[in-house]
């Protein structure tokens, strides 16, 4: 039902003007441009977190991790690496890790710690070692010496060979018979004339001189089966004499230089070992040095710059580093992990395609983020964590353990089916940094039981801070770092006063300054382009209010859009009459990081019925379950203020009036309080004004979150259809100090084309909404006729008279019907 309401709304109640949008003023900073100013130390607002960090840092008990916690742009980044850098310069410089060849097991490479800066020199000994023996050994081998000496024993194996032979010769030679060398090998003959018999002479012979012959050279066949049975074993000692010959040569050279590498790497134990095996290992495998100087270089360059150490078959002798710290090196590592994946953090084992077959060695492993931070810092992304398959519980597993194991994520899934390798675990001293926000670490402490366990320290980044005199001369300060940091024009105290108004706006508290600084720290930098296009040396308050417009422009599409719906009647908004059980509530939607406000039409209906108020947002699963607690509340206030004594006799509906999307929060529980208590008493509410605030079950109007947007919102609707002054916005009471309005909105306030009301009940608000008084219970315990609550109190009990005279006829009915007899 459309009507007028008894009177313009009571302005009373407007909130004064210098609380609408209370500015900074330029004057009270206390400088004429921030090129005078020096940038701020440490880190404004935020001593609890920075105390947590430092704790953190320092501390040498195991399990004093650290998460960061806090939203994105307070700086959380910035203030762990400055203080972790801080933290770092006082740490000892970690030692160097390298993995070596296991020349027992080649699957299981040996890991080495070696003092810092020394394992570049190793490698790089170890490389000239390799390339002095492969020119060392070949010559060795080509000398006169080794010549001389290998003749020797070639010759004295000759005679071990021949000389049984020879013997053999003559004992059958006196029996007249003849060894011949064929290429089939040996054979007897019988000799005749001293030739050897033909075939058909032997044939020809008598039978007994046939079977003499065969007799002898079956016994001299037996003979020779003995002395050929011996031949294995002569070549087997000659292959041991010309190894040891080897062994003996190679092992001057081989010897010589591992003294001068022992020389300059001792005090290690481990690495003794493993230098030792290396010179028993070439010693036994100077061959493999003869084999690569037998290869010609097919390169561009002379053989005398060959670099035998690339040589696949020297890897055997490299050394594969994983961690090296510079000589100069004056702090500990401090590391921070991009794509912290289990590759990534662990490390990985790389393979190479030989002839289609996937392979690896040693010289493969790689290293990961935590062998790299590994006696520092590693700051990781808790969310990228999280994300990356085995990756959170690699990085607990290592934590708890002490120790890096590399493990591929085809193992992990058992898809792997190549050859790897299984690397001595690494010792692990190493403190981690999490990164994330509030919502991550709650779930983390709820549904991770070791998590707490690990991560024993949080650090809570503050989102704002109070909006004091010193704290605003604090963030011009540091506005005045960021600009100097990044070699931006100085701003006038002008620009600065209105960036302190902006982080107001954005901490959504005039009482407050905001601490998401990222924010700010883009608007400078967009105000500097605007005043280069300017040509102006220093960035003015025109271009600072111009980048914020600006940046609320290219978010503001959807914004526009819907404005211009509402302006089109495509989404009935009325903002002129007044109308009985409809009101304009105020809602907040969020377009990324840009957030505006919009109206939307709240009808209630109410008929007798046997007490149930149905949220049709609810019953179509809009709504949730704050919008539904909301509504709840608003029912049981009408059923605990009005009509106590009879029962309740309503049923009634609310709804969102073109609303297609979901519903929450309780912010419209007072909108719809108050729409349902005009449905009731029948008496109408001004459409000029709309409503934001929560209600509890004792009519209090309670805070709600973005006000400005939603005054601004429903501004711009009354703007563009008209400003009458006759229009406004009802808010609690408790929201005043929140508010930081566009100027354009104060002026219009300024001027009485459109009011801010504070609201702190229900009965104040609904007069201010429909002119008529609320009214109050009197001695009597009656509300006055005339007023909106006597008017709900009678619709309340008309409801309950009508249902039960309702009742009374539908018994008498019952009782005349035949049926019931």
């Amino acid at each position: 039902m459309t009507g007028k309401a008894s009177k313009q709304f009571d302005t009373s109640g407007s909130v004064p003007f210098e609380h609408l949008r209370r500015e900074c003023d330029p004057k009270m900073l206390g400088f004429d441009t921030t090129a005078s100013l020096k940038p701020a130390r440490g880190f404004t607002g935020q001593d609890r977190a920075i105390e947590a960090i430092k704790l953190s840092a320092g501390i040498d008990h195991k399990d004093f991790n650290l998460y960061v916690l806090g939203r994105t742009g307070t700086g959380r980044h910035r203030a762990v690496v400055k203080l972790l850098s801080d933290a770092a310069a006082a740490r000892p410089i970690p030692c160097d890790w390298i993995y070596v060849n296991n020349f027992d097991a080649a699957h299981k490479p040996h890991a080495i710690k070696l003092a810092p800066g020394t394992a570049a020199n190793l490698k790089t000994a170890m490389q000239h070692l390799v390339e002095d023996l492969a020119n060392e050994i070949p010559a060795l081998f080509d000398s006169e010496e080794y010549q001389t000496q290998r003749r020797a024993i070639d010759e004295e194996a000759g005679q071990e060979h021949e000389e049984p032979i020879a013997d053999f010769a003559e004992r059958a030679h006196s029996q007249d018979i003849a060894l011949l060398r064929t290429p089939m090998g040996f054979m007897l003959s019988a000799v005749v004339d001293g030739k050897p018999i033909k075939p058909e002479v032997y044939e020809a012979l008598p039978p007994k001189e046939r079977a003499e012959i065969d007799s002898k050279i079956k016994d001299l066949q037996e003979q020779l089966a003995e002395i050929l049975k011996q031949g294995p074993q002569l070549e087997k000692e000659h292959r041991q004499r010309v190894e040891a010959l080897h062994a003996a040569m190679a092992e001057r050279v081989v010897s010589a230089r591992i003294k001068e590498v022992e020389a300059e790497f001792s005090g290690v134990a481990a690495l003794e070992n493993y230098l030792d095996r290396v010179r028993m290992d070439m010693i036994s495998n100077a061959d493999l040095f003869l084999v690569s100087a037998q290869k010609t270089n097919g390169g561009p360059f002379p053989e005398v710059i060959r670099k035998f150490h690339q040589d696949a078959h020297f890897d055997r002798y490299a050394i594969n580093i994983m961690v090296s710290h510079e000589a100069g090196l004056s702090s500990a590592p401090i590391v921070t992990e991009e794509l912290p994946s289990l590759a990534h953090l662990t490390g990985r084992i790389e393979h190479v395609s030989e002839m289609g077959i996937l392979s690896t060695n040693f010289t493969l492993v790689k290293p990961g983020a935590l062998h790299r931070a590994n006696g520092g810092y590693l700051v990781l992304d808790a969310s990228r964590v999280l994300t990356e398959p085995y990756a959170w519980d690699t990085l607990k597993r290592c934590l708890q353990g002490q120790s890096i194991s590399i493990t591929s994520l085809a193992e992990r899934l058992s898809m792997s089916s190549t050859v790897t390798l299984e690397p001595d675990p690494i010792p692990l001293d190493v403190r981690i940094i999490l990164i994330g926000d509030r919502r991550l670490h709650m779930l983390l402490q709820r549904l991770d039981p070791e998590f707490g366990k690990l991560f024993k320290l949080q650090a809570d980044f503050e989102d704002d801070l109070p909006r004091t005199a010193k704290n605003t001369r604090a963030l011009a300060r540091i506005m005045a770092g960021y600009a100097a940091e990044e070699n931006l024009r100085p701003m006038t105290a002008a620009a600065v006063a209105a960036l302190v108004d902006h982080a107001v706006r954005l901490a959504g508290d005039s009482t407050k300054l905001t601490l998401g600084l990222g924010a700010l720290r883009d608007v400078i930098r967009e105000a500097d382009f605007y005043a280069a296009g300017q040509k102006h040396d220093l960035i003015s308050e025109n271009e600072v209010e111009n980048a914020i417009l600006q940046s609320a422009r290219r978010g503001s599409r959807i914004k526009e859009r819907m404005q211009e719906a509402v302006t089109r009647k495509t989404i009935l908004i009325d903002i002129k009459n007044a109308v009985v059980g409809q009101i304009n509530g105020l809602a907040v939607v969020g377009v990324g990081e840009h957030y505006f406000g919009r109206p939307s039409r709240i009808t209630a209906s109410v008929r007798m019925g046997a007490g149930k108020l149905i949220d049709i947002e609810r019953e179509v699963e809009l709504g949730g379950p704050l919008h539904s607690k909301g509504v709840l509340i608003l029912s049981s206030y009408i059923a605990s203020h009005f009509a106590l004594d009879v029962p309740m006799s309503l049923h009634a509906s609310l709804v969102f009036e073109q609303s297609y999307g979901g519903i929450d929060g309780d912010s419209a529980s007072s909108a719809e309080l108050y729409a349902m208590l005009s449905a009731l008493s029948g008496v109408p509410i001004l459409q000029g004004l709309a409503v934001t605030g929560s209600v509890n079950q004792n009519g209090e109007v309670q805070a709600i979150g973005g006000v400005n947007e939603k005054i601004e919102g429903f501004f711009d609707t009354c703007k563009a259809q008209g400003l009458t002054g006759e229009q406004g916005v009802l808010i609690p009471a408790s929201n005043v100090d929140h508010l930081m309005l566009r100027r354009d909105v104060v002026a219009a306030a300024k001027a009485g084309d459109f009011r801010i009301v504070a609201i702190k009940s229900i009965d104040q608000g609904i007069e201010v909404l429909t002119g008529v008084p609320a009214g109050r219970r009197g001695n009597g315990g009656h509300f006055p006729a005339n007023s909106i609550n006597g008017k709900v109190e009678a619709q309340l009990r008309a409801f309950a008279e009508t249902r039960r005279s309702f009742g009374v006829q539908n018994g008498k009915a019952n009782d005349k019907d035949p049926s019931n007899e």
